[in-house]
């Protein structure tokens, strides 16, 4: 670690406890702490500790419920402008900018991305912005270091096999507009989403979609901090890939 990151945890260290890091301290370690699921072996970091399932219940987590049940219940209005803003506002999607690919089929609208709030989004997306906001980032239910956006894969569009970085952050997706021929496949198993609900899964596992159907798939994705992950650790983990993101040049 870098002299700033050593400083940053013994704050919080001071804060919480000597024992408070003592998960991220092991996940630095050589090795990176415990073993890990063989279906993990491509994120680049394993928090020890955390449930090792890819699948999660959307629903099962307190922490978590007011978001879900927010963005579930916002539906039918996310859905009618999210429909409205790909008619009529094209220029405001672009490109998914995934941290191993770049698709042209992938288009996304991005409502939370760098620690904020995109604010020209809630222009196209005022529903969804705002729950967003109040259920997720007032809060600070949502991981500072990823992001929200909605995530529309064009006819014909497959995201490879892959994984995410780490398994301290979980990702909900709330399934916007589905037609038939969508799938998702995560640790080797496959679903679909149903409109109007919401799958929460982790993406440190191997995961994968396609859509095999006529018209776009809408999700609207939003990267929460894992339930079972403290507030001293996240606090560490903040710093901890902010400080490595700097010394690479992305932050």
């Amino acid at each position: 670690m870098t002299p700033e990151t050593e400083t940053a945890f013994a704050a919080i260290r001071g804060d919480y406890g000597t024992d408070s890091l003592r998960r991220v301290e092991r996940m630095l370690e050589p090795g990176g702490g415990d073993p890990r699921h063989p279906l993990q072996k491509g994120a680049k970091w394993i928090l020890p500790g955390l449930s090792a399932t890819p699948w999660h219940d959307p629903h099962g987590y307190p922490e978590l419920a007011p978001v879900v049940d927010a963005l579930e219940a916002a539906h039918p209005a996310v859905k009618e402008e999210l429909t409205a803003a790909w008619a009529g506002r094209r220029e405001a999607f672009s490109d998914y900018e995934h941290y191993l690919t770049r698709q042209e089929d992938w288009q996304a609208l991005y409502l939370y991305r760098g620690g904020i709030m995109v604010e020209e989004s809630a222009g196209p997306a005022p529903t969804a912005y705002q729950v967003l906001k109040e259920f997720a980032v007032d809060t600070e239910k949502i991981c500072p270091l990823l992001e929200s956006h909605f995530s529309i894969l064009l006819p014909g569009a497959a995201i490879a096999p892959h994984c995410d970085l780490w398994n301290f952050s979980i990702n909900l997706h709330l399934a916007v507009d589905i037609p038939d021929g969508c799938s998702i496949t995560v640790a080797g198993e496959t679903r679909s989403w149903r409109e109007g609900k919401c799958l929460l899964f982790d993406y440190s596992f191997e995961h994968a979609a396609r859509n095999d159907g006529e018209r776009p798939r809408t999700c609207l994705l939003v990267d929460l901090w894992h339930p079972e992950t403290t507030v001293p650790e996240r606090l560490a983990l903040v710093a901890l890939i902010t400080e490595i993101r700097q010394l690479m040049g992305d932050g």
